[in-house]
């Protein structure tokens, strides 16, 4: 045993079935190092990594009424979960979030009267209350964009009128169209929280650089630097003087707010 392995927590990669991803399903991603267009640094400790290609994912499902065959269940480097390759009667090959549970050879459909079975991709409106769901719209056609991480689900409680109320993986109650669609099942992967690095190696693979504390810097750099010896640095804020732990950043009047049923607990 290695210092870089006594406390390494890695999941088993037991349910990836193959190591070669989709070739047409591939496009380049190019590192910024946390620059923008101007070659100003925007992003703090970002940079190095292994070069990755990004796996093109449909997260539309809106090939209704079509079979879908789960080919193979793959890696992604740009995400927690896992995708699955999956292949259409007419032959379209498309990658798609794992859920959890599905299986090569498994049969999948999306659209109007499909079972409410794992993987399948429904409107709100036909799925069953009480229903464990995943990849959720926020409006209809936009594709998925909640819950979708991994080992996150959401849960749909009631339908009032034209709208759905679903109880996302932050706590969070919300009202959402019933038009919109969601995947029945929870999202692949769910020992991702359990992992443990090990060593700052990982997190460099990753391309994390190493991250240093505002109170470690000087007063020219953070507003929470300078002092004699190890001084506490006042209240928490970000370099720019933002306000951290429990400072509300959101628009109180922001139009969405009002579909909001419940917010998230602190």
């Amino acid at each position: 045993m290695t210092p870089g392995t006594r406390h390494k927590v890695i999941g088993t990669f037991d349910d990836i079935t193959t190591s070669t991803p989709e070739k047409s399903l591939l496009a380049p991603l190019k590192s910024s190092g946390g620059r923008n267009n101007s070659g100003k640094m925007t992003m703090r400790y970002l940079g190095g990594g292994h070069k990755q290609m990004y796996r093109i994912v449909d997260f539309k499902r809106e090939k209704d009424g079509m079979e879908a065959k789960v080919k193979t269940i793959e890696y992604d480097p740009n995400r927690s979960a896992r995708i699955a390759l999956v292949t259409y009667a007419d032959g379209e090959k498309r990658y798609i979030v794992a859920p959890n549970g599905l299986k090569v050879g498994q049969i999948i459909m999306s659209g109007a009267g499909v079972a409410p079975e794992v993987g399948n991709t429904l409107f709100l409106s036909e799925i069953p209350l009480g229903t464990v769901v995943h990849n959720i719209e926020l409006y209809p056609g936009q594709g998925a964009v909640m819950a979708r991480s991994a080992g996150t689900y959401a849960q749909l409680l009631a339908r009032e009128g034209k709208y759905a109320i679903i109880k996302l993986p932050s706590g969070e109650t919300r009202m959402v169209q019933v038009t919109c669609k969601a995947t029945i099942g929870a999202v692949s992967n769910p020992d991702h929280s359990l992992e443990s690095h090990g060593k700052a190696g990982r997190k460099r693979w990753l391309g994390r650089r190493p991250r240093n504390r505002g109170v470690s810097m000087n007063p020219v750099d953070h507003p929470m630097g300078g002092g004699e010896g190890r001084s506490s640095g006042g209240h928490p804020r970000s370099r720019k003087g933002l306000l951290a732990k429990g400072y509300k950043t959101r628009n109180p009047k922001k139009t969405t707010s009002k579909f909001i049923v419940q917010r998230r607990k602190k």
